[in-house]
């Protein structure tokens, strides 16, 4: 009898420990690490060969003491490797765990490999090669408590990879995880029954059930195995197991006389799953559409088992259309599926609590890095007794406070939205404590940014008030949900306020006063344009007309757009960050300014402005709160260090130039004993630069115009 670990994905374990039972295992010990069984050869190739849950299966060779790296490498030695493998064969060594001793993988590996090849060469005078991306044989050295095993990948990597995913889509599902849901679900103790996935994705958990109904064995299509190169393969034995998993796969096929169903909003992605079915021989099993998971309905005579995976609202734009779909679908369910079980896996336990359902199983398990969730409901009449007797109310039937606020605020700012023409705008800024957020408009899209809640309010409140939010933002506005952009936003420092967020690439161009401005809703924290700033570039750029104009941490340009326009005798723009600097230079040339006239310089601002020998007669400086940029020579701060930047900013000035100062920081105080001793007349422009839609709030920026006397 040999002796194996066998390992899997968090949560899987226990169902591993059942089916290694069921395939003959013997000593079946279920732990955190794995499942542990003693077999045979011809029963360990059968477990290889069936195993649905399992992602790798280990041979145990040999196990010490490793206190240290000379322990460790005594114990690494003393394996007869030789014996183990020909020295002919390339091989890579995996290390896991770690102890006070040896703290890192890498360095663990490194030892057992030099362990290793010393071994071979006092043995054969021989030095077997390392191939880390394809050896023929890879060991596995496991550290744990103080003792290290040694293993052979006996199966090889991946055995949850099954040979028919051609393309597994943006968010894949691996097949070990799939079959444990599959598991879970209770599907396969009545296979008679529909089994529908209606965010099926690219197939996987279909496939990986009928496969399962149909009793294929699933590693049949494996090309390597990681015990061909291992001086113990007992060739006989695993053709014979090999012949045996083929056969009783052909003859179990018939056993599943039925259909499962999967559909996807995107058509591409069903393409992808019907690629992937034929691939693995179920085309005739499984129907597949294209449909909107919020719009399907029950077309089927009895009750069955709904399963599926939704996307989790990681990635932007996702949580949006989820929160809607879950508000909606649980209602759906309750209404249209009377007696069907319903299976969610998610990483996003706030979505299930739109269902407003009770769960009658939950099972934790790891997709990935995410903690994921499977939860199991019985439609059945308690739901609705229940929904009854809790005065259950779903967020389309429920008043609520902020949807009647940003419908106050819309009709407030609807004068003047027509009479301005504002395309952007903000209609709700955190007016009410609990819905600590922003929404903003741009054109047909629709930006919320959720601001960090205090620590003292309960992080379950604070997502529920958020699902209201992304709820009703949409509807109030009557824009569509996967125009919704969802941010969160806490308080910034410096240049972190321009976190790169997702690359989509996706931009819009929108018409502010005549000018045309890009701006990115997607891929960073900020959009590109500050819309509390929209009267002060009007400001500015009147102001900047027949002037030499400076732009100071311009970020996008929007500012020296406008002084353009309006007739700046020249414009130099200045920023550190060359993505923004270019950025500006694109807001330049949407709005056909090109000339001599216009400068783009990237540059440390404060540097900038000190080294600098030009002399000019309009500066806007609007710099960050606080920066710390590897950069910048030193950290910047702008209530301790604006003196020393306007003292730099007037030497730049002509006689009679102006300067508009502006900055965000809440409670900041003018140094105005400092700017009169300048040379400096002081004007606060704060109430004059703050627009209609950012009335509400006194502290969104402050700013000043600063006249060289």
């Amino acid at each position: 009898m040999f002796q194996f670990l066998a390992l899997t994905s968090p949560g899987i374990e226990i169902l591993l420990a059942d089916e290694i039972n069921q395939l003959g295992g013997e000593q079946v010990v279920q732990k955190p690490e794995g499942v542990y069984f003693s077999a045979d050869l011809a029963t360990a190739y059968k477990v290889c060969l069936w195993t649905r849950l399992a992602s790798r299966v280990l041979l145990k060779l040999s196990e010490s003491e490793a206190n240290d790296k000379d322990s460790l490498y005594a114990g690494a030695k003393a394996v007869e490797w030789p014996e183990v493998f020909n020295v002919q064969s390339p091989f890579a060594v995996d290390f896991v765990g770690k102890s006070k001793e040896i703290r890192n993988s890498q360095f663990g590996a490194l030892t057992v490999k030099d362990a290793i090849v010393d071994c071979f060469r006092e043995n054969t005078d021989v030095r077997p090669s390392v191939d880390k991306s394809s050896p023929d044989i890879r060991i596995q050295a496991r550290l744990l408590k103080g003792k290290v095993s040694f293993y052979l990948d006996f199966s090889g990597r991946g055995l949850f990879q099954r040979g028919y995913r051609r393309d597994s889509g943006s968010a894949p599902l691996k097949e070990n995880l799939a079959a444990a849901i599959v598991l879970r679900s209770g599907w396969l103790s009545d296979t008679s029954k529909p089994l529908v996935d209606p965010m099926c994705g690219s197939g996987t958990v279909l496939i990986e059930a009928v496969s399962m109904a149909t009793g294929q064995a699933p590693g049949l299509d494996r090309s390597f195995w990681g015990f061909e190169y291992w001086l113990g393969n007992d060739e006989a034995s695993w053709e014979s197991a090999l012949n045996d998993a083929k056969q009783l796969s052909i003859n179990n096929f018939d056993n599943f006389t039925g259909k499962v169903y999967g559909s996807d909003i995107d058509h591409r992605v069903i393409k992808t799953a019907k690629q992937n079915a034929a691939k693995a021989g179920f085309s005739d099993l499984i129907e597949f559409s294209c449909k909107d998971a919020g719009k399907i309905t029950n077309v089927f005579s009895k009750p069955g088992v709904l399963l599926f995976n939704p996307p989790y609202g990681e990635r932007i734009g996702e949580l949006p259309e989820l929160v809607e779909l879950f508000s909606e679908f649980g209602q759906k369910l309750k209404q249209q599926y009377a007696d069907w079980t319903v299976a969610i896996l998610t990483a996003n336990l706030e979505l299930l609590s739109l269902l407003k359902l009770a769960s009658t199983k939950r099972y934790k398990f790891k997709n990935g890095p995410l903690d994921a969730v499977l939860a199991t409901y019985l439609i059945d009449e308690k739901q609705k007794e229940r929904d009854v007797a809790h005065g259950t109310v779903d967020l389309n039937q429920q008043d609520s406070d902020f949807a009647n606020r940003l419908k106050k605020n819309l009709k407030s700012l609807k004068g003047w939205i027509k009479s301005e023409g504002v395309e952007c705008y903000r209609c709700y800024d955190a007016d009410i404590p609990e819905y600590n957020v922003a929404v903003d408009v741009y054109g047909e899209y629709l930006v919320i940014q959720e601001y960090a809640a205090p620590a003292k309010i309960a992080p379950e409140k604070v997502a529920k008030r958020l699902q209201e939010v992304i709820y009703w933002a949409p509807k109030v506005t009557e824009t569509p949900t996967n125009n919704v952009v969802l941010k969160t936003r806490q308080k910034q420092k410096g240049s972190n306020q321009y976190q790169k967020l997702n690359k989509k690439n996706h931009e819009l161009v929108i018409q502010e006063y005549g000018a045309k401005l890009k701006v990115n809703l997607w891929d960073y924290l900020d959009t590109g344009l500050f819309l509390d700033h929209r009267k002060t570039r009007q400001i500015v750029a009147k102001l900047a007309k027949g002037k030499t104009f400076l732009n100071l941490f311009a970020y996008t340009g929007s500012v020296s757009v406008h002084a353009a326009l309006h007739g700046a005798d020249s414009v130099t723009t200045v920023d550190m960050s060359k993505t923004y600097l270019t950025w500006a230079e694109e807001n330049f040339a949407l709005n056909k300014l090109q000339s001599h006239k216009y400068e783009f310089i990237q540059a440390d601002c404060l540097s900038w402005l000190k080294d600098n020998g030009r002399k000019f007669s309009f500066i806007f400086i609007d710099p960050p709160t606080f920066s710390n940029s590897k950069r910048m020579d030193d950290t910047f701060d702008v209530q301790r260090d604006h003196v020393d930047m306007l003292t730099d900013a007037y030497n730049a000035l002509e006689q009679g130039g102006q300067i508009m100062f502006t900055n965000n920081k809440r409670n900041f105080k003018m140094d105005l004993d400092a700017m009169k001793g300048l040379g400096f007349s002081v004007e606060n422009l704060t109430e004059r630069t703050r627009d209609k839609d950012f009335a509400r709030n006194k502290h969104i920026h402050n700013s000043w115009l600063l006249t060289k006397k």
